[in-house]
């Protein structure tokens, strides 16, 4: 019984394998067009792409090319293809602005744009492109019941470009670079306003100041001590509760008394 079973299975699905086969092969459009449709609603993704593949270029102009378009293009997002699937949905938004699937071919653009965006140490060039994208559907579709999923993306995107800042910043640090370190939270501070790594920033930026004081030529070290003073009153006014102020207290307890020595001497 198990035999015959099984016998029939693979003759069934031999003869589907060979008719999609013989689809694939043919001339006939629109039957190309019915079962690339068909595969498409049963989750077959990769052989529907195969056959719209074939036929997208016959289609274009004639109405079925609306519902065609779009299919080709959320094949490649089911896929996972996501160059290709932001691209072809931003094609099928252009072409069919009226279209009822225009706002969620618009979403999943920038979703995909979202998907190819890498980890905060690689290059962040496509995180700054989904950024835009998704601004621009949030913009377009105020009203959209995806605009708090968009929001959440552009603030997760944004938070990635902020740590990738900072660990640049936190980088020259580290190797001592002190004036390319204290320029470069500078620069944070400034662009990122309500980051989460703002306190961390301000610290790092009076540790620098410190240090590239302390190392500094006799004829210099004066100055620059002011100067991490400041970085340390701009620590203080906004994170006087903070756990690292106990941190900042003695650095600037160093200062302090470095500065006193400095006076005496002249």
């Amino acid at each position: 019984m198990r035999t015959s079973l099984f016998a029939v299975i693979s003759c069934v699905l031999l003869s589907a394998c060979s008719e999609y086969q013989k689809v694939l092969k043919g001339d006939d459009t629109a039957r190309k067009y019915a079962v690339a449709d068909s595969l498409y609603q049963l989750g077959k993704y990769k052989k529907s792409l195969k056959l719209m593949e074939q036929i997208v270029p016959a289609y274009r102009g004639k109405p079925q090319a609306e519902r065609l378009m779009y299919m080709y293009a959320n094949t490649f997002y089911e896929l996972e293809d996501f160059y290709l699937a932001g691209y072809q949905f931003e094609r099928f938004e252009t072409s069919y602005p009226a279209s009822d699937s225009a706002e969620v071919a618009a979403y999943k653009s920038a979703r995909s744009y979202y998907e190819l965006s890498p980890r905060y140490s690689l290059d962040q060039k496509d995180t700054y492109t989904a950024l835009n994208k998704l601004q621009s559907y949030i913009n377009k579709y105020p009203a959209s019941e995806k605009r708090t999923e968009a929001n959440a993306l552009v603030s997760e995107l944004r938070m990635k470009l902020e740590k990738k800042d900072y660990e640049i910043a936190h980088q020259l640090l580290d190797i001592e670079d002190y004036k390319a370190a204290i320029e470069a939270f500078d620069n944070f501070i400034a662009d990122h306003p309500g980051s989460y790594l703002r306190k961390d920033a301000f610290f790092a930026r009076l540790r620098a100041g410190y240090e590239l004081a302390i190392r500094s030529l006799p004829s210099l070290v004066e100055e620059r001590l002011e100067t991490a003073r400041t970085y340390y009153n701009s620590f203080k006014k906004y994170y006087s509760n903070s756990e690292l102020m106990a941190e900042a207290e003695e650095i600037n307890n160093d200062i302090s008394a470095r500065l006193a020595n400095t006076e005496s001497i002249e």
